[in-house]
């Protein structure tokens, strides 16, 4: 009997809901690990290949399983991370993510660029905002879209 082969590689973007509920920078560490745990927990079977939490979304980048569709990893990790959160009380505020995720593909080629892109978030973030960095996303990857179903952005400046 034949083998299942794969060589599925997936950067997931999303959001916390509400401008004040935004991940903190002192807990970002103990969120990738939780995180990194949903991801590479032995049912799922996925390799996480770079995490990074920015204080208004997350970027994630997986070698999927094909035994998972991706909606159902992020609903996962969305379910997971959101009890992770509220249960170690660092916000005076109750936390949720957005309805919603960016999930943009990649060939191995790409994996170094895309791994260095994701740990240099804090670098980016500094030229250029959440939205305009995810809107060239969409537009890179030739995906239409309708503003009124993009994430809520905020201008963290304010």
């Amino acid at each position: 009997m034949a083998n299942t082969f794969t060589q599925l590689y997936v950067q997931l973007i999303f959001a916390p809901k509400g401008r004040e509920k935004m991940i903190p920078e002192a807990h970002k560490e103990e969120v990738h690990k939780y995180i990194a745990g949903v991801i590479q927990d032995k049912r799922r079977k996925h390799k996480l290949l770079a995490i990074n939490c920015m204080p208004d979304h997350i970027h994630i980048f997986v070698g999927l399983h094909p035994s998972q569709s991706i909606s159902d990893l992020v609903g996962d990790i969305k379910t997971a991370s959101t009890k992770f959160i509220k249960k170690q009380s660092w916000m005076p505020f109750s936390f949720e993510w957005q309805k919603g995720y960016g999930a943009f593909t990649y060939s191995k080629s790409h994996i170094d660029v895309v791994v260095k892109y994701i740990l240099n978030q804090e670098e980016h973030h500094q030229h250029r905002t959440f939205k305009t960095e995810y809107l060239d996303f969409l537009n890179k990857f030739e995906i239409p879209y309708d503003e009124k179903y993009l994430f809520e952005f905020y201008d963290l400046e304010d």
